[in-house]
């Protein structure tokens, strides 16, 4: 008995350790893009509306425009892409004369709607961060460390959903994070001074 429970448990194990952690990589890669998409375009859109104008409220709308929109069309790409994949496979499905099983299909709503929730989630980190500071200089420095936690632990977390190196992606997620605020700062900060 106890050898048939060790050889239950070894292949518990086994199975545990050879999961093929790249099946989980089409929901992860888009749930994890759409929240740092949020993320990083919410505050580098705060960010450059923040290097002209100081005020708290210009910031916030800015902030809460770039979510909104940015979710509706995160929503509405992956609502048509997955609706375009839906359409091919239920085509091939009728080619082959297989027998079209709903729930086997990809639903363009449901990656629509988890779409636009995982972008909302990312942008609400930089808004928070944002909305009750009233001096600019600390709303910068709020917004840019509450960022900056944020963008760690989303490439830390991908890392780790992907059995991937969690410093690596966590710092390649960080970098790109800061890079895009800062282009956005100092390129709207130039406008502001020397194009309008």
């Amino acid at each position: 008995m106890d050898q048939l429970g060790s050889n239950t448990n070894m292949d518990i194990e086994k199975e545990s350790t050879t999961f093929d952690y790249s099946k989980r990589s089409q929901w992860l890669r888009a749930a994890v893009l759409g929240a740092n998409d949020g993320l990083v375009s919410t505050a580098s859109l705060m960010m450059g509306v923040g290097a002209v104008k100081h005020d708290v409220k210009a910031m916030i709308l800015s902030g809460f425009a770039g979510m909104v929109a940015g979710a509706c069309s995160m929503a509405i790409g992956e609502f048509v892409s997955v609706y375009s994949q839906y359409d091919i496979e239920v085509a091939q499905m009728e080619r082959d004369s297989v027998e079209i099983e709903k729930e086997k299909l990809p639903s363009p709503i449901q990656a629509a709607a988890a779409s636009a929730l995982a972008f909302s989630a990312g942008a609400i980190v930089p808004l928070l961060a944002a909305a009750f500071v009233k001096e600019y200089k600390v709303r910068i420095i709020a917004v840019v460390v509450a960022v900056t936690v944020a963008l760690m632990v989303f490439g830390w977390l991908g890392a780790a959903l992907g059995k991937a190196p969690a410093v690596r992606s966590s710092a390649r997620v960080l970098f790109g994070g800061w890079l895009a605020m800062a282009v956005t700062f100092g390129l709207t900060k130039l406008i502001g001074l020397y194009g309008l």
